[in-house]
């Protein structure tokens, strides 16, 4: 018996233009792509990792107009003319490597899923709230998930980096020096 031809109509694309790390990206995507497909698999931005796609894990956190979200909840479409940031954006900021340095020293890395959304949320809270305490950046972390770590490298990370910004500069200065 032979198997029959299976045909699938054809897929529906859409124009998306994309403002991404300064750049921007002309992409047809299907309307149910989400950003963070839109981002990992069209425009080659793999940092941004996707877990729960629910928005629950955090795992997919991105900056849109200078703001922490989920990047995996809607639909790519939707971000048009907003501006997004993603881990990539950062390589060359000093609050991320003083974050990245703390991460390593206080071993809040383990597999490292999470990390990229963790990174996003910590340079976030540390430019946001620079007077924040233990209980407080436990609060604000806990829209991302870590399954290996226990949380608490990563956020000694996070004091360790408050700790060291707090004395050199004022808070409004932190923001402008990040």
């Amino acid at each position: 018996m032979s198997a029959l031809p299976i045909h699938f109509p054809p897929v529906e694309t859409a124009e998306v233009e994309l403002n991404v790390n300064d750049r921007c990206y002309q992409l047809k995507l299907e309307p149910r792509t989400n950003l963070a497909d839109a981002l990992r698999d069209h425009c080659g931005l793999t940092a941004t990792h996707v877990g729960c796609e629910q928005g629950v894990c955090g795992a997919c956190t991105i900056e849109i107009d200078g703001a922490p979200q989920r990047s995996c909840l809607q639909s790519a479409k939707r971000f048009e003319g907003r501006r997004i940031r993603t881990l990539e954006a950062f390589a060359d900021d000093a609050l991320m490597a003083q974050l990245r340095a703390a991460f390593t020293a206080e071993h809040a890395l383990q597999c490292g899923y999470c990390t990229p959304g963790m990174l996003m949320t910590a340079r976030d809270i540390v430019l946001r709230i620079p007077d924040a305490d233990e209980k407080r950046v436990c609060e604000e972390l806990s829209g991302n998930l870590c399954r290996c770590t226990g949380y608490f490298g990563i956020v000694r990370a996070i004091l360790r980096v408050l700790r060291e910004r707090a004395p050199s500069l004022s808070p409004q200065e932190n923001i402008h020096a990040a």
